[in-house]
């Protein structure tokens, strides 16, 4: 192609990959530029950014090799390495909620650290100034507070300065209709609420602080009402590798929570969510903008900038409270005003809305060349996010009995995370154990009081399958259970078994049908005979304070064999 402008990307880590991808577009749509993408390997975070750029058809190339060629433009979403390097003008753009971290340089190992009375990263000479020269030809702002700390911090740097806004929270903003639609591709159902646990990086982080604080949350809220899924910074996961904070999440993915593995599914969790439980990165703050409840699981005062909107918001929201979790989690939503940080969330960017406009005049303007008579490109939707909830493994699970005739029973279940089985003291009382064949946990199917069989792998899918003889079958190799539950051969189609050869056929689309099972397990321990079970059965989960009463799951049932005493 005979282009006229090349445009370096600059990326030092797969954080700020992630933000460049929000300004690029304004230049790369246009047939007259090229861009090409380097790393300076600078950051003390390099793993990931080969793998992040290759899945998105891109080829890096080596850094002394992008520094010797003839670009017309360098953007980058980060400061540090050898950007005074550069043989072309540079544009900086912020890759969080503006600049509002202490952050030690220390460029000669790439080793940085938060550290109080540190220079804010961003906004201070140590980072803007290489022997005296001011290293950004412009250096993007999202609101003009900034720019007043700036004057402050590095007075040199003013000229560089333009407020041109935030273009990664214009697409949060601009894919807010999207809401249901994020809901429903992460598997949360109507009238459950979703819960995001976000964790910047570092020891002061909520992640990096307590590590069992997302486990502890998954175990005290009710599955049925609460779903939980959590975005960690980048850094956490390139820093210490994807197997490695995989091994550290397994028991918290067993537990049902849904682990967002895609840097960009935090967007659409963000919109999506009921309520975020995070700390001092840049992903509470933009919760709080939305008008969405949060808590603070950790708030380091110490790390951040006292005069920035970050310091304001985590002297105003409250803290999460690790001793009542839901309690905590309940009140917070049911009493949540959007409008609460209105004052504070304001500072998130002075033209919203308006960031690709602005940012596409500035590289145009420093790549010397007229811009397209096309207008800017629209503000693009965040993507449909790839993670989605997988149910615990195993539960516990309580069973109230309500209103019954010889046609109807209708009945209540709580059910939690089974994991507590280890923790005598979190686990409810009269709750008896669920446990999927499919993926059992260690140990988990000797204490099992029902064990369910689900639907075979997609490839085995039209394999003929026998549910009685698994039933029979499973329920001899465990003496210890009362209850086998298999899906047929029908899928809206289940076979219930005991022991002795009793059998109970359920007919439902529910995707939660081991709940009738569970209700099936009352009714036999409250000493009703199997034949005498009613043919419809209704149960509801035990609704929470912020839960909907929408939620109703209905099955027919028809005993067979029942030879139970």
């Amino acid at each position: 192609m005979p282009v006229q402008r090349t445009v370096l990307a600059v990326v030092h880590n797969v954080t700020a990959a992630t933000r460049l991808f929000d300004v690029l577009p304004v230049v790369a749509t246009d047939p007259r530029v090229q861009v090409l993408f380097s790393t300076p390997g600078s950051s003390a975070f390099p793993a990931g950014i080969a793998e992040y750029l290759a899945a998105r058809g891109i080829t890096v190339l080596p850094w002394k090799r992008a520094l010797d060629l003839p670009v017309d433009l360098a953007i980058s979403a980060s400061l540090g390495g050898d950007l005074h390097e550069i043989n072309a003008p540079l544009l900086v753009v912020p890759h969080g909620m503006g600049y509002n971290k202490y952050l030690a340089r220390k460029p000669e190992t790439g080793n940085r650290k938060p550290e109080t009375g540190s220079p804010v990263f961003g906004l201070s000479a140590p980072w803007l100034v290489h022997d005296g020269r001011v290293v950004p030809s412009i250096l993007v702002l999202s609101h003009a507070e900034q720019l007043d700390r700036l004057r402050i911090a590095c007075p040199e740097a003013v000229g560089a300065a333009r407020v041109a806004g935030d273009p990664c929270f214009d697409r949060i903003l601009a894919s807010l209709p999207l809401r249901e639609s994020y809901r429903q591709a992460f598997g949360v159902a109507p009238g459950q609420r979703l819960i995001v646990i976000s964790s910047t990086w570092g020891r002061y982080s909520l992640y990096g602080g307590n590590p069992n604080l997302i486990q502890t949350l998954a175990r005290r809220l009710p599955v049925d009402s609460y779903r939980i899924a959590v975005a960690l910074h980048p850094n956490i996961t390139h820093g210490h590798s994807r197997w490695q904070v995989r091994n550290w999440l397994a028991q918290c993915a067993r537990d049902g929570v849904l682990v967002l593995d895609d840097e960009d599914d935090w967007r659409p969790a963000l919109v999506a969510a009921d309520l975020i439980v995070g700390d001092h990165g840049s992903v509470t703050f933009y919760a709080a903008a939305l008008g969405a409840p949060i808590l603070l699981a950790s708030a380091p005062a110490h790390t951040i900038d006292p005069r920035s909107p970050i310091a304001a918001l985590l002297r105003a929201a409250p803290r999460f409270d690790e001793a009542d979790p839901l309690g905590c989690v309940e009140r917070t939503i049911a009493g949540h005003d959007p409008n609460r940080y209105a004052e504070i969330t304001a500072l998130t960017t002075s033209c919203p809305g308006e960031a690709a406009i602005r940012l596409r005049r500035a590289c145009y303007e420093l790549l010397e060349l007229r811009p397209p008579t096309s207008a800017a490109p629209p503000v693009a939707a965040l993507p449909t996010p790839t993670g989605r909830f997988v149910p615990p493994r195993a539960t516990l699970v309580t069973v109230e009995l309500g209103e019954t005739s010889t046609e109807r029973l209708c009945a209540t279940v709580n059910r939690w995370p089974a994991g507590s089985v280890d923790t005598p003291e979190l686990m409810p009382q009269d709750a008896h154990l669920v446990v999927d064949a499919d993926g059992p946990l260690t140990g988990m199917l000797a204490m099992a009081d029902i064990v369910v069989h689900r639907a075979p792998r997609e490839a085995d899918r039209d394999a003929d399958r026998d549910a009685d003889r698994w039933v029979a079958r499973t329920l001899r190799a465990l003496p210890g259970c009362l209850l086998a539950l298999a899906r047929d051969r029908d899928r809206d189609c289940w076979l219930l078994g005991t022991a002795d050869g009793g059998r109970v056929r359920l007919r439902t689309r529910c995707r939660n049908a081991p709940v009738f099972a569970s209700v099936l397990y009352a009714w036999l321990t409250a000493g009703h005979p199997i034949d005498a079970l009613p043919t419809e059965l209704l149960v509801r989960p035990a609704l929470t304070q912020s839960s909907s009463d929408s939620l109703c799951w209905t099955a027919t049932a028809r005993a067979e064999n029942p030879r139970v005493s």
